[in-house]
């Protein structure tokens, strides 16, 4: 799936994109020629992940760190 950052466009064209409404048809042109369209939705909600502890986290880091290492060498 392509993705795309809207703080790498320039703001009016940002604009024109989070102000479509759900269903809104977007059109993209160049040169006069039809190149795609866009369907504005509502993203899925997301489930909440548990908090990991913060030990946790930086066992999992170093030992994917310490795997990476042994595997280059």
């Amino acid at each position: 799936m392509a993705r795309l950052d809207l703080d790498d466009l320039p703001p009016k064209i940002a604009a024109l994109l989070t102000g479509l409404g759900e269903g809104e048809n977007l059109t993209l042109v160049q040169h006069g020629v039809v190149v795609g369209r866009l369907t504005a939705s509502t993203p899925p909600p997301v489930e909440p992940v548990a908090p990991v502890e913060p030990d946790q986290h930086a066992r999992e880091v170093f030992e994917n760190f310490r795997s990476a290492i042994e595997d280059e060498f």
